[in-house]
Order: structure tokens, then sequence, then C-alpha cells
């Protein structure tokens, strides 16, 4: 197996593999991209019917940075396509990109380090191979969801050729992070380590990008591949010429990537590992510290995305009268977020958004457990005095007081924000970050599900993220799509109060919590009669 083509030989059995595993997963990802792509865009081309209420949106939209920082510019006011995809273009490529980065690393990196890569070593497999599937799955997933994205975005009306330019940049997108991906696979010796590298570079580039857009020089969004994305115009010119960069740079790191992977041993990787410390302490012992430790570095990056959204949401609040002066606009946002004021009501509906993050982030952390215990780490532990309860206790503890923490944080970075400009700092911070923390209960439904699908049906986890994703949209695009009262009723973000604006009562709130802790309560009696992987 000298030869160049011994050095990928069993990439096609690899790759078969790598597509088996993912058979749910991947497809569920490119669904859901796809159907909230189409909703979004319908629900916002809506508001924008005459070039008119176009060119009034653009310009208050053009005259707020924080906007401006989130989402980028406005490359043509008159069209329509323009709008409707301006808050998808830019973080719908972050997004698909972070996806692709996990993707990358758990069919590299994860299975090198959970020693599968050298029991298939031993028979007829070539020294490339893990890396070249690692790709080939990472290209065949981009481009279906840049498929699926330009389906969903023509089946509403809106014009091909633009679909097809914003789904080539999300495909272009996730080329590029997960050639990164597979390079950081190739520095570190842990999967985590990987992914959490890959992770910060996507969000420095997002940064730029969001610098670039809003106060600093416009070559800064030519740095980002999240730029290139926005850079293409779809729906305003179609630059398919910007292709080139995400094309070329992947090309780079692909070639990077092979160079490191033919000098590295295997198991180890180019950058040297850091050993931990000898003693946990008395912080991080037992079952909760344990979760604290494998995910601390994740709760961190969370929680600064909760203040960075929350800063952002409170600074357009400010000025969120400047640019939605359409009064379709205006039943747009109370819809979603209320109805006692536009400003309230743009809060209530952000903060909802915050919420279903904060729900994100509880299904990670209960994700976690679920790899640990198919890597079979999580029977060892319970050999020893460890029992079943404890251990997920504690990762149930870690979510539910992350997301707590992220709420608190968004809403206090919101409250401080929009107080700033209002001269009543300390009235907003009490006022906004309560409207946070009403999202918990919704929040905890969700960790619930999250338990119970672990604690019973294990063999079906992506079902934790299939109901998250039902709750987003119904919660979310329910009202604007026009659906029926009990189907939005599915969703515990439907029975919010709309906070700050609206009326808080707390029987919705109880039987939202009631209803989490007897899912969580049910997962916990599955787990301790089930099977443990060995």
């Amino acid at each position: 197996m000298s030869g160049p083509g011994g050095r990928v030989i069993g990439t096609g059995a690899l790759l078969r593999l790598a597509v088996r595993v993912d058979r749910v997963r991947l497809p569920f990802w490119i669904v859901t991209f796809a159907v909230i792509t189409g909703a979004s865009a319908a629900a916002t081309a809506e508001l924008y019917p005459t070039a008119e209420s176009r060119a009034s949106f653009t310009d208050g939209a053009e005259a707020v940075p924080a906007l401006l920082a989130m989402y980028g510019h406005i490359y043509d006011p008159a069209s329509l396509g323009a709008i409707a995809v301006l808050k998808l273009t830019g973080f719908g490529a972050a997004l698909a990109a972070l996806v692709t980065v996990f993707t990358a690393v758990r069919h590299t990196r994860a299975e090198e380090e959970a020693g599968r890569l050298e029991l298939l070593g031993a028979g007829v497999l070539g020294r490339y191979a893990p890396l070249a599937s690692g790709l080939g799955v990472v290209a065949g997933w981009s481009v279906l969801l840049g498929a699926g994205t330009t389906a969903g975005l023509a089946l509403v009306g809106l014009p091909v050729a633009g679909s097809l330019a914003l789904g080539a940049g999300w495909t272009a997108a996730g080329l590029v992070f997960g050639a990164l991906a597979v390079l950081t696979a190739q520095l570190t010796r842990s999967a985590r380590t990987a992914s959490g590298l890959a992770a910060v570079v996507l969000a420095a580039m997002f940064a730029l990008r969001a610098v670039g857009d809003s106060s600093g020089p416009g070559w800064l969004s030519w740095v980002s591949p999240i730029g290139w994305v926005q850079q293409v115009r779809p729906f305003a010119g179609d630059r398919w010429w910007v292709f080139v960069l995400p094309m070329a740079c992947t090309a780079v790191l692909v070639a990077v990537a092979v160079a490191c992977a033919r000098i590295r041993d295997h198991g180890a990787g180019l950058l040297p590992g850091r050993p931990g410390p000898a003693r946990a302490g008395r912080l991080l012992g037992g079952t909760g510290g344990l979760a604290v430790r494998l995910t601390r570095m994740s709760l961190l990056v969370w929680l600064s995305a909760f203040l960075l959204t929350g800063l952002l949401v409170g600074s357009i609040a400010s000025d969120i009268g400047e640019f939605l002066d359409n009064p379709r606009a205006r039943a747009f946002i109370a819809a979603l977020g209320g109805a006692q004021g536009v400003t309230d009501a743009f809060l209530a509906a952000e903060l909802a958004f915050a919420g279903l993050f904060a729900s994100m982030y509880v299904v990670a952390v209960l994700a976690r457990l679920h790899e640990e215990e198919q890597s079979l780490r999580t029977e060892p532990l319970l050999g020893t005095a460890i029992g079943r309860v404890r251990l997920l206790a504690g990762y149930l503890g870690l979510a539910a007081a992350g997301s707590l923490l992220g709420l608190t944080v968004a809403g206090a970075g919101a409250g401080l924000a929009y107080g700033a400009h209002t001269g009543h700092v300390a009235a907003e911070l009490v006022r906004v970050t309560g409207a946070a923390l009403a999202q918990w209960p919704a929040v905890l439904v969700s960790l619930g599900t999250a338990v119970a699908v672990f604690g019973l049906l294990p063999r079906f986890w992506v079902l934790a993220w299939a109901v998250l994703a039902f709750f987003g949209v119904i919660g979310e695009f329910g009202v604007l799509l026009g659906l029926a009262q009990w189907i939005l009723d599915l969703s515990p973000f439907s029975h919010l109060p709309r906070l700050p604006g609206g009326t808080a009562t707390a029987t919705p709130l109880i039987w939202l919590t009631v209803v989490g802790a007897g899912l969580a309560v049910a997962g916990l009696i599955g787990f301790r009669r089930r099977d443990v992987p060995a």
C-alpha cells in the first residue's frame, strides 16, 4: 500500500460506514435548515411587498451598527429576496459550519480517540483513508445542505438564481470549516479539543465579519469565510466569482491536513497535550464536577454567546423604531413577542430566541453524557461507588444551572444596553432580565425531554434534537404560518408570557416546570433499569 492509491484504500468502506452512522442525524439537519430557512424567508417577505417599504427598511437597518454586526448589509434595497434572507445569510452559514465541524471531527479524531480506527487499521486500510472519508462526508453533507436550502427558498417563491447562490454559499462555508476541522483533528489528541479549536476559529471569523460590516474597515469582511458568503450577495447581484476564495481556502486546508497526517503518529496530535491537575479539588469533585470539567469550555462559549447576543439585542432595541415604520413589520414583531409597544415586543421576540438557544445548550450537555456512554467510558465509572441516578443527576443539574445562568446573562446584557440608551439602567436591567428568566420553564421541558430520550430511548438520541427543532419551529413561526391552536400548544414556548410588555401569570410557568420535572424523573427511572454498553 505504498503507492498513492494504497494510501487511500478502504476509503469507500469507511465512507459507507460513516453514512450509515449518520443516516438519521445529517438528513435531520438538512431538513431542519431547509424548513426553517423557507419559513423565515416567507414570513419576512410578506412584510415588505412594495419597493418603498423595502427601501424604508433598508435605510433604517443600515443606520443601526448593532444590526449590521448581527446580519450584515443589504446590498440591494429593491430586492425582496435580499431582505428576506438578511437574517439567514451569515447566521445560517455559521450554524451550517458548526454542524460541519462536529461532523468532521466525529468521523476523524473521535473515531481514532475511541480506538476504532486502530482496529480497522489492522486490516486493509490506507494511511489517509480516515481523512479522505471524513472529507467525503463533509463534502456530501455540505452539497446536500445547499441543495435543500435552495429548494426551501425556491418553494416559497424567491428567485431560483438567488436561492442557488445562498445555498452554494452555505455549501462553501461547510467545505471551508469542514476542512479546518479535519486539520484541527490532526493537531490535537482529543476530539473535544479539535472541535473547540475549530469552533473558536469560526467565532473569530464571525466576529471579524461583524466588525467589518458595522464600524471597522470594510476589508475585514473579506478576511472571513462568513464574509465571503455574504459577499456573494444572494438576490442582489449573485456574484459567483467570489466562490473562488472558499474553494482555494478549502484546498489549502486539505493540503495542510494531509501533510500533518503524513508526519504524525497514530493516536497522537502535532500539538503537545497538557495533563490535567492531579486532584480535582472540592469544586470539581463528584459527578457534577465531572460534568463541569468535561463541558466547562463549551459552557464558557455558550455564556459568551448569550452575553454578546443580549448586548446586540439591547442595542438594536434602542433604535428599533427607526426602521420599523412599516405597520406590517410592527404587526410581525407584535405577533412574535407581544403587543405592549414595538420595543417591548421586539425584546420579547428576541428573548424567545434566547430561550431556544438555552434549550439547545441543555440538549448539548445531555448529548455529552450520551457520547460518553457510546464511547464505553460510562460503564467503568458505574463500576465504582457512583450510581446511575447520581451520574445522570450531575449532568441534569449542570444543564439546568447553565441554562439559567445563560438566560440571566442574556437578559442582563440586553437590559444594560437598552437601559444605557433610555437612561434607566437599573430598572431596565431588572425588567429585561426577569423577562429572560421567564423562558426557563420552557427550557426545563426541553431538558426533561432530553433526559427522557436518554433514559428510555438511547438508540434514538436524535429524537431529542428533533423534538427541540419542532418546539422551535412551532414556537417561533407557528403564528405566522397560521397553524391551528392545538399544534401551537404542543410547544412549551407557546405557553410562556410575552415579556417584557405582556401580562405575567404563574400558572403556565408552574405547569411547564412540573412537566419538565416529570419527564426528567421518567428518564432517571429508565436509565436505572436499562442496559449500559460495556
